[in-house]
């Protein structure tokens, strides 16, 4: 320790006396004496001084090992401070390094998050969650006590979500999971947090509350491409169209001129056997936007499918003006998507059968065959 104190009095060398202390905390009879670790945080810190100052004078330094020094820092004066707080004897605590310690670190702790945003620049996002991962640690920390990070901290939300992303974008979803609470807070991302949240309750494959987490997300984002469409496919998998059309309501009351939305209520209107309303909102649908090829498959399906409720003896012409109401939807249908034969190949079959369409029906069943 004496050397090691030589070192830092020397103004150099500050590597080697932090090489001093962790060899000496290799032998287990080391491990609870406070000095060591004062003095390795005093080495390692003059190291990231040294950085500093370099930086300030514009000089070319390794940005990782400042970031890498700093995250070192928090970690040992933490270990530090579990020590330092430690009853004696007498079951005392005298708590000798903490309050000089928390008050310098909390100068340091801006960088700490700077090292995860660093870190997730250049796409690591292992070694950025953990420097978020510290940081947010730090609010819970006795160490801390005295400053109630929680609250006074303004990164400590943005924190929380950056680490929600890297967990998200690491595939773990524990990691994900595990500061998304906090990350809520942070509304200017709460949608992407509540997307990434759910994706990893699905990952555990806890359906109920990724089916919790979707309809959190769609009703404070009706809007979103995430939410609806995976809300809806939880819903239809399971062929519950009436729920499914509920959410499609739900989400035209925040915008009734969505063409999303308005294809999901056709769908699912066909899917419950209400053709004529289906019919209606694919031709509402059609007026907004005339290139969407989905509208007219469901317009001319549901054309068919009315036809197979009408008596063909009393409306012979009414039926009749429905084929031809149908082959305008599903011969425009046959343009727009050309390698979907498996849809329209039966509809116009059946279409030009029933109109008596030779040339056409000749065509169609040489080409289903």
């Amino acid at each position: 320790m004496a050397e090691a104190e030589n070192y830092l009095r020397s103004g150099k060398n500050f590597d080697k006396a932090e090489q001093l202390m962790t060899k000496l905390l290799k032998d287990s009879v080391n491990r609870q004496n406070p000095r060591i670790y004062n003095l390795w945080l005093q080495a390692v810190e003059k190291q990231y001084d040294a950085l500093n100052e370099k930086m300030y004078k514009h000089q070319a330094i390794d940005t990782t090992q400042l970031f890498t020094l700093t995250r070192r820092i928090f970690t040992i004066a933490e270990r530090l401070d579990s020590i330092d707080m430690q009853p004696d004897k007498k079951g005392k605590v005298s708590l000798n390094y903490r309050k000089d310690n928390a008050g310098r670190l909390i100068g340091y702790l801006p960088n700490l998050f700077f090292g995860g945003a660093h870190h997730l620049r250049k796409g690591r996002f292992q070694t950025a969650y953990e420097f978020f991962e510290t940081y947010i640690d730090c609010a819970r920390q006795p160490l801390f006590s005295d400053h109630d990070l929680i609250k006074s901290d303004p990164r400590m939300d943005e924190a929380a979500y950056w680490a929600t992303y890297c967990g998200y974008r690491l595939n773990d979803p524990v990691l994900t999971l595990r500061y998304h609470e906090l990350a809520r807070r942070d509304t200017t991302k709460l949608e992407f947090t509540l997307q990434y949240a759910a994706e990893a309750w699905n990952r555990l494959g806890d359906e109920a509350r990724y089916g919790e987490l979707l309809w959190e997300g769609f009703a404070f984002f009706p809007k979103s491409t995430y939410f609806f469409p995976r809300l809806m496919d939880t819903y239809t998998r399971k062929g519950n169209y009436e729920q499914a059309l509920s959410v499609v309501d739900e989400a035209l009351k925040a915008d009734s001129l969505s063409e999303l939305f308005l294809y999901a209520k056709s769908t699912m209107l066909l899917n419950l056997g209400r053709y004529a309303e289906s019919l209606d909102y694919s031709k509402r649908l059609l007026t907004l936007n005339d290139q969407m090829a989905d509208a007219y498959y469901n317009a001319g399906t549901a054309c068919l499918n009315i036809i197979l409720k009408m008596d063909s003896r009393k409306h012979k012409k009414q039926i009749k003006k429905m084929y031809q109401k149908a082959q305008t939807y599903m011969e425009t249908y046959r343009q727009m998507a050309p390698e979907a034969k498996d849809k329209w190949g039966m509809a116009l079959y059946r279409i030009y059968f029933n109109l008596n369409l030779g040339k056409q029906f000749d065509e169609i069943d040489r080409l289903l065959r």
